[in-house]
């Protein structure tokens, strides 16, 4: 069983990691709840296959137009959106050379996107260096993007005559780059002419003359404004502080457990350092002086392959071979959140620019479809609302049409009597003997024909009526 120590975990503030691992796969961790919350997995990119293993990862941390570049094992670099996952392009380095057999020959170790861009139409561009010390710098346009092609400045040049490169970093102003290995030096490059500007020199030999050869396993640099202090890590758990502009050895050493060194992140302050062992070990250093700050509470059950320190927030991502995407706070050196991811990690890397809340733009996009569809809604509920009133006109025009025609049948049935009632009939005739008198009595119909009506009389028209009646 691994050796594991459980931490209760507090949670983490709003952050956004992206890691990879041997089964080519990678994984979004988020933490979104505020004040702090429990990290998980919310998006997984890609198909499990072993032959599309990631060994390296980098990410151009931009506010606008961000990109994920990860190295895959058969030598492909590929470019991805590392807010959906699309892949932008791919590109065969000079990496991996097949023999007969297949096997592999020269890997990709080792990856570096550029930040910064040359034009609008530049997709990205990075450095990557190879098993046996073949770097290469491409860019890549956004024209040729689909198609894999190169553009612009495309440099090749060998870093090392002999041994294994393991590790490739460069400085925050991306001019200079250093690499180093197992049999190789920690040695500065200038990237604008490809020139070696300074290498390292191995320490003395002990006192019983023995003399280690050099095997580096993870370097950075320490300060984001002087590209001349280098932070260097061994294989025999040694950590390394070299001032490229004072001497060629190292001014600083220090011994650190008993297992080999394989992660290291520089702290912004620009003298804190957090290294990560084969054990599972992980520790910060003060590398003015070369003291031991502390040990992270928690500790790993595998071998750390990489580290990373958010840009703003207190806090450090690690991960590794026990699968795990582990978040701590480097002032108190507590584990803050865990994630188990299932595979063997290679590299995590962090969003800074990652938050909770949406951007304007967004909100004012959101705004306009809410009011879009307040305004659909309203006119579907008035139409509703005027077919509604006009079905309630048009019934209670029926109900009335009904009622008139119910009064007219039964006004004209009101005078019909049954044959069989004799008193009825009776009554009928005699209702029948007024309505004829009272016709006769208002209408009195001179020798011309004309009827001369009450009205008329009232009016005055009466004497008129009257002589003609008497002619």
């Amino acid at each position: 069983m691994p050796r594991t120590t459980v931490v209760e975990s507090p949670g983490c503030p709003p952050l956004r990691a992206l890691t990879t691992d041997i089964l080519g796969l990678v994984k979004v961790v988020e933490a979104r709840a505020k004040p702090a919350g429990a990290a998980k997995v919310v998006e997984t990119w890609g198909a499990p296959d072993a032959d599309r293993a990631i060994v390296a990862a980098s990410l151009a941390d931009r506010a606008t137009d961000p990109v994920l570049a990860v190295a895959r094992k058969k030598g492909v670099v590929e470019l991805l959106n590392p807010l959906n996952g699309d892949a932008l392009a791919a590109v065969k380095t000079v990496g991996p050379a097949a023999n007969d057999g297949g096997a592999e020959v020269d890997p990709l170790v080792a990856l570096h996107l550029f930040t910064r861009q040359a034009s609008d139409s530049m997709l990205g561009t990075f450095i990557a260096c190879t098993d046996k010390g073949k770097a290469s710098i491409r860019s890549i346009t956004k024209e040729n993007a689909s198609s894999g092609s190169d553009a612009g400045p495309s440099t090749t040049w060998d870093v090392c005559s002999g041994g294994n490169v393991q590790f490739c970093s460069v400085d925050h102003g991306e001019s200079y780059a250093i690499f180093g290995g197992k049999g190789i030096e920690v040695n500065l490059w200038d990237i604008t002419s490809c020139s070696k500007t300074w290498s390292a020199k191995s320490p003395r030999a002990n006192s019983l003359g023995i003399f280690t050869r050099p095997w580096f396993t993870a370097a950075t640099f320490l300060c984001k404004d002087d590209h001349r202090k280098i932070l260097a890590c061994t294989n025999d758990h040694q950590v390394r502080l070299y001032d490229t502009a004072l001497q060629r050895r190292p001014a600083i050493s220090v011994d650190f457990r008993e297992s080999p060194i394989k992660a290291v992140a520089a702290d912004p302050n620009g003298h804190d350092v957090y290294i990560g062992t084969g054990t599972g070990d992980l520790a910060s250093f003060d590398m003015r002086t070369g003291k031991l700050l502390g040990c992270y509470i928690g500790k790993c059950s595998g071998s750390i392959r990489s580290i990373v320190r958010h840009p703003e927030l207190p806090l450090i991502a690690s991960c590794g071979l026990d699968s795990y995407l582990r978040i701590w706070d480097t002032n108190t050196r507590q584990l803050l959140s865990a994630v188990f991811l299932k595979q063997h990690l290679t590299t995590v890397v962090i969003d800074s620019h990652f938050s909770v809340e949406e951007p304007e733009e967004t909100k004012f996009k959101q705004l306009e479809s809410s009011v879009e569809a307040d305004a659909e809604v309203g006119k579907e509920k008035k139409s509703k609302i005027i077919e509604e009133d006009e079905e309630t006109e048009a019934e209670v025009r029926k109900d009335k049409k009904k009622k008139k025609s119910k009064t007219i049948e039964d006004d004209d049935q009101s005078g019909v009597v049954d044959g069989n009632d004799s008193d009825g009939e009776m009554y009928a005739r005699k209702e029948k003997k007024k309505k004829s008198r009272t016709v006769e009595e208002d209408e009195e119909l001179d020798s011309d024909g004309e009827v001369c009506t009450t009205k008329r009389r009232k009016s005055g028209e009466r004497s008129k009526c009257a002589k003609k009646s008497k002619k």
